[in-house]
C-alpha cells in the first residue's frame, strides 16, 4: 500500500470515528463545537474537505521511457496518412484532345486535320505572316524574356509602345500592360476594391472575375444574369442599406461578352444605372475587344457609349490579338494606382517582348483591314442560321457574339448529367466528322450559376464550308444522342 492509499484510509477511519461519536454522544459533540449542530452537517462538511484534498493530488503517471526501434517501426507500418486531395475518380481521368499544330481555323489532332471551333482566334491572327515577322525581329533584338518585373528592370521600350498603341486605339488617356491575360482582371479588382467595399456582379461572370472578387475580400452581391431589372433592384437595395456609409466604394462588375453564355451586356442601360446610383463600372472586354463595333474597338463602340463613362476596362490579348498578356485602360490615376498596388503587375515578370510587338502588329493589321470584323459578323450569322433548329439544343448567345453557345432545351436536372450529355455530343462530332468543339466545363473552384453548354468560337478565317460542316454535324449527332432524352 502506497503513501496516498494509507492517507486515505486514515481519513476514512477518522471520519467513521467522528460519525460514531457524533451520534452516540450528542452532548459531547455540543461541548466540542460550542453549539448544538446536527451530525449530518458535520459529515457533509468533512466529505467536502476530502473531495478537495483528492482533487488537489496529482494523478498517477507511469514513468516515461523511449520507444524501442521495433515499436517505432510497428507504429510507422500501421500509420496511414490522410490524403491531401480527394480520390481520383474515372470522371476526373478525362484526357482532352491534344493539338499538334497551331490553333488556327484548322488544326491537327491525333495526326488528323480537324475544323477548329475550340480556339478564340476571332480575327484569324494565329499564324499571320506579319505577326510572325514582328515576333522574329523582336526575338533577335531582345531575346526571349526580360527576366524581371516592370517596376525593377523589366520595362522595355516595346512595353511602353504597346501601352501607348492600345490607349490610342481605344481613345483612353492611359493603358497598363499585364504579362498574363487571366491575371489582369483578378489583379485589377482587388487593387481598387477592398474589405468593406461593395461589388455588385453578374452571376454569370467567368472564373477569373470570380477569383478577383474573392481576393478583394469585398462584400459581393450578385444579380441575375444580364437582367437589368434585377440589377436595378440590387442597386436600390444596396444603396438603401448603406446610406450613411459615405466613404464606401461601390462597383458594378460585368463582362462585355459573357464567356459562360455568349450574351452581350446591355452597356447603355448599365451606364444609366451606374450614374443614377453612383457606382463605378469595371468591365471585362476579353471577348469583345477587336470584335464588337465597326472598327473592333469593343462594346463602347457597339453601343455608341463614350469610353470615358466606363471607369475601368480590362481585356486579355490571347483572343482577338492572338498573343498573350492583358491590359487595363482608363484614366492616368487608374493605371498609376495599379502600377503600385496590383499584384499581377508588381510581382510578375513583364510580358515577353515579342508578345508585346505581336499585339502592336495585330492592332495595326486590324486598323488596316476593317473588313475583318465584317467577315466575322457574317460567319457568326451563317452559324446561327445553321444551328437555329438543332434538335434538343437551343442557342442562347447574342447574334453578334463570337461565342455561339448551345444549351439543352430540357435539362436532366443535374449539372453532372447535363455535362456528360454535352461532352458525348462534342466527342462524337470530333470522332465522326472531324469538327472540334468544346463544352463549358466547370472546375471545383468555378462557382458560376449558369447552365453548362457547348461553345463554338467563331473566327473570321473560317470558311463557309467550315461553318456548314459544323452545323450539319452537330444537328445530326445531337438528334441521335438526345433522341431518348426529350
Amino acid at each position: 500500500m502506497n503513501t496516498m492509499e494509507s492517507a486515505l484510509m486514515d481519513i476514512v477511519n477518522t471520519t467513521l470515528d467522528w460519525v460514531t461519536f457524533a451520534f452516540e454522544v450528542p452532548f459531547a459533540r455540543a461541548f466540542v463545537f460550542g453549539v448544538h449542530i446536527h451530525g449530518h452537517l458535520f459529515v457533509e462538511g468533512l466529505l467536502v474537505v476530502v473531495i478537495l484534498f483528492l482533487l488537489s493530488q496529482k494523478s498517477y503517471k507511469p514513468p516515461k521511457r523511449p520507444l524501442t526501434k521495433k515499436e517505432i517501426d510497428e507504429l510507422c507500418d500501421e500509420w496511414v496518412p490522410e490524403s491531401l486531395i480527394p480520390p481520383i475518380t474515372e470522371e476526373m481521368r478525362y484526357e482532352p484532345p491534344v493539338l499538334e499544330s497551331a490553333a488556327g481555323p484548322h488544326t491537327i489532332i491525333n495526326g488528323k486535320e480537324v475544323v477548329n471551333f475550340a480556339s478564340a482566334n476571332y480575327l484569324g491572327f494565329v499564324g499571320h505572316e506579319k505577326l510572325i515577322g514582328s515576333c522574329t525581329s523582336t526575338l533577335e533584338k531582345y531575346g526571349v524574356g526580360s527576366c524581371s518585373a516592370r517596376g525593377f528592370y523589366g520595362t522595355l521600350d516595346v512595353h511602353l509602345d504597346c501601352e501607348a498603341r492600345i490607349a490610342k486605339f481605344l481613345g483612353t488617356p492611359d493603358c497598363i500592360l499585364y504579362s498574363y491575360g487571366l491575371s489582369t482582371i483578378f489583379s485589377a479588382i482587388p487593387a481598387f476594391s477592398k474589405k468593406g467595399d461593395i461589388i455588385v456582379a453578374d452571376e454569370g461572370v467567368h472564373w477569373g472575375i470570380q477569383n478577383g472578387l474573392y481576393l478583394s475580400r469585398s462584400t459581393i452581391v450578385y444579380f441575375k444574369h444580364n437582367d437589368m431589372v434585377s440589377l436595378q433592384s440590387t442597386l436600390e437595395k444596396v444603396t438603401a442599406e448603406n446610406k450613411r456609409a459615405t466613404k464606401l466604394r461601390r462597383y458594378i462588375v460585368v463582362e462585355a461578352v459573357y464567356q459562360n453564355s455568349g450574351q452581350i451586356a446591355p452597356l447603355d442601360e448599365i451606364i444609366r444605372l451606374k450614374e443614377k446610383y453612383h457606382f463605378r463600372v469595371l468591365l471585362d472586354e476579353s471577348n469583345s475587344f477587336g470584335v464588337l463595333g465597326n472598327s473592333g474597338r469593343g462594346i463602347t463602340e457597339h453601343y455608341g457609349v463614350p469610353i470615358e463613362k466606363v471607369d475601368i476596362i480590362t481585356a486579355a490579348m490571347g483572343h482577338s490579338l492572338a498573343t498573350e498578356g492583358g491590359f487595363c485602360v482608363g484614366s492616368v490615376r487608374v493605371t498609376a494606382h495599379q502600377r503600385l498596388s496590383s499584384s499581377g503587375y508588381v510581382f510578375s515578370a513583364s510580358l515577353l517582348p515579342y508578345l508585346a510587338t505581336a499585339a502592336i502588329t495585330a492592332i495595326d493589321v486590324l486598323e488596316e483591314n476593317p473588313d475583318l470584323t465584317t467577315k466575322l459578323d457574317k460567319n457568326i450569322a451563317v452559324l446561327h442560321k445553321g444551328l437555329s433548329n438543332i434538335h434538343g439544343l437551343k442557342i442562347v448567345s447574342d447574334v453578334k457574339s463570337p461565342i455561339v453557345f448551345l444549351r439543352l432545351k430540357n435539362s436532366t436536372g443535374s449539372l453532372k448529367s447535363d455535362s456528360q450529355l454535352l461532352e458525348h455530343i462534342a466527342e462524337q462530332v470530333l470522332k465522326e466528322d472531324s469538327v472540334f468543339v468544346v463544352t463549358s466545363k466547370r472546375s471545383m473552384l468555378d462557382k458560376c450559376r449558369l447552365p453548362v453548354g457547348i461553345r463554338l468560337f467563331v473566327s473570321a478565317s473560317h470558311s463557309e464550308s467550315d461553318l456548314l460542316k459544323a452545323s450539319e454535324s452537330l444537328k445530326r449527332v445531337a438528334a441521335v444522342v438526345l433522341a431518348g432524352h426529350d
